[in-house]
């Protein structure tokens, strides 16, 4: 026989409830809805320190507003369905049963109640919620008794950790001064930054009267304090190496073009514009075709932007930079035209406006090491993308035909042309291998950010930073000027503004410079022309 939908989804609702009727007795189900507040407090206090979990759907339909009375009758009202509280059995509900009410405070004890009794779920991250909640409510020292044998109880170090936070904001208002002291020092050495707002809560005007805790509770903030001055710092080197990755990736094809051809090429960053276009086209293409793998959408984006954005530099080494090699100041503003014209063929097809990359699933989130330091996970994925680009470019020009090629027509032109070099199809090989990379670079900042037309305009000058400061067509020399710069930048950035730490980094490159033109590195032989 099969049964109308509707009717199986209350048969279900009933049987779940009726495995929860008789959690509490009758009385204690009456207590909680009638009288006072301070008689429903207290009988709420109860049921907490009972710890029992089954006595969790009737205190969340208490403060969801779904129970009504009618003398020493209880009913549960869940849409359509009636059910006695106390038989658990199906009923009418009678037309003048009258509503339960809740003020703000009932609301709020009600909730606590429900959060410390879900401390004892068997579901971690439900009595993770829980601990969190219980830390964000008002503390009660009725609830001391209960979050201690939680505490007791708990195995996993995240919710240990906040229920310790939880009962030390509870001690630490206690009338027990040792009990106050001890609470303090405890805060102290926990060193959790989420410690500070209790800490600090006790030294307002009606805080904190004793000298003696006073000074605990000033040691222990200043314990705190140093240890999130250390996350902070650690916080900007994060930063700084995903800064430095994405300068890098940036950087990686100037590398090879600018030291091969001596090409001043202000059409790169417009490559890692493309580069994020065609990632935008990839996932709209998921989004429409396959949308059950759209996480994996990003896999396809990355060869589809390497071959889109290495075709369009080849065409344009073959239709401009061919006919200007030698003439650096030309190839700048030949570069520079062509940036514009990419600018605007990207507003033509895509509108002026940004579009917004999706990240999938698993590049979403981040790993909070502290309260004031958290990693996410799109820039932790771009640090690990970059380094294997990074290996992915030192594996081919070191260990290929054409990275000896490159190399070779890197360090003397006329003389790997007198070895047979055809230096003329290396030159498009390499400008495309650079405009890929770029466009690479272009894929990664897709997933931090919006996509626009002038994506790549804020890139291109630190690019080029990046590539002068490490040495013309030098990879380590790229790496290390490129986390150096991230890094800097990021301190300079927390001291002065990002406006003034541009400047100080561009005035420190070219003091630099000056010392030492050929950069970090530079290639060994008798010429580099």
């Amino acid at each position: 026989m099969n049964l109308p939908k509707y009717l199986v989804a209350t048969l279900i609702s009933l049987l779940m409830f009726i495995g929860h009727a008789f959690a509490l007795t009758a009385d204690q189900k009456i207590t909680l809805i009638t009288g006072d507040n301070e008689l429903r407090i207290g009988a709420l206090s109860k049921v907490a320190e009972s710890s029992d979990t089954e006595a969790i759907p009737y205190l969340q339909a208490i403060s969801d507003d779904q129970v009504k009375i009618k003398g020493k009758q209880i009913f549960i009202v869940n849409d359509s369905d009636v059910i006695d509280a106390i038989t658990g059995k199906a009923v009418e509900l009678p037309d003048d049963a009258e509503d339960v009410v809740n003020n703000n405070q009932m609301r709020g004890e009600i909730d606590a109640t429900i959060s410390a009794l879900n401390l004892f779920s068997k579901e971690t991250k439900i009595r993770l919620d829980a601990a969190k909640a219980l830390l964000d409510a008002d503390p009660s020292a009725g609830r001391l008794v209960l979050i201690k044998k939680a505490e007791q109880q708990e195995t996993d170090s995240a919710v240990k950790q906040i229920l310790f936070q939880v009962r030390a904001a509870i001690e630490i208002n206690s009338e027990d001064k040792a009990t106050r002291l001890a609470a303090a020092k405890q805060l102290g050495e926990s060193a959790n930054p989420g410690n500070k707002q209790i800490l600090s809560s006790r030294l307002g005007p009606d805080g904190e009267k004793d000298q003696e805790v006073v000074a605990e509770i000033k040691h222990s903030l200043n314990l705190i304090q140093g240890h999130m001055a250390i996350y902070d710092k650690l916080g900007q080197i994060f930063t700084g190496i995903s800064l430095g990755s994405i300068l890098l990736l940036a950087a990686l094809g100037l590398a090879v073009t600018y030291g091969l051809m001596g090409v001043i090429n202000m059409a790169h960053g417009e490559m890692m514009m493309i580069g994020a276009y065609a990632t935008f086209v990839i996932q709209n293409l998921f989004h429409h075709y396959l949308p059950g793998a759209f996480n994996w959408y990003l896999l396809a984006a990355i060869p589809f932007a390497f071959f889109v954005t290495a075709i369009v530099g080849i065409i344009i080494e073959r239709l401009v930079l061919r006919h200007l090699y030698g003439r650096p100041l030309e190839t700048l503003l030949a570069t520079w035209g062509v940036s514009l014209m990419l600018m605007q063929l990207v507003r033509t097809i895509f509108g002026a406006q940004n579009v917004e990359v999706e990240n999938p699933v698993w590049m979403s989130g981040g790993i909070e090491l502290a309260t004031n330091l958290i990693l996410p996970n799109n820039r932790i994925y771009i640090i690990g993308f970059a380094v294997f680009v990074l290996f992915a470019m030192w594996m081919l020009i070191t260990k290929t035909r054409l990275g000896l090629f490159i190399r070779a027509v890197t360090q003397n032109r006329a003389m790997a042309s007198c070895t047979g070099v055809n230096t003329r199809k290396v030159d498009a090989m390499a400008f495309g291998l650079g405009s890929g990379i770029a466009g690479l670079a272009g894929v990664a900042l897709s997933q931090i950010g919006n996509v626009g037309p002038a994506l790549g305009q804020g890139y291109i000058v630190d690019s080029f930073m990046v590539v002068v400061l490490g040495g013309v067509g030098q990879l380590a020399g790229a790496v290390y000027a490129a986390m150096g710069l991230g890094i800097v930048s990021k301190f300079l950035e927390g001291i002065a503004g990002a406006v003034l730490a541009k400047i100080f980094v561009l005035v420190i490159i070219i003091i630099f410079i000056q010392k030492r033109p050929q950069g970090l590195f530079a290639f060994k032989g008798r010429s580099i022309d």
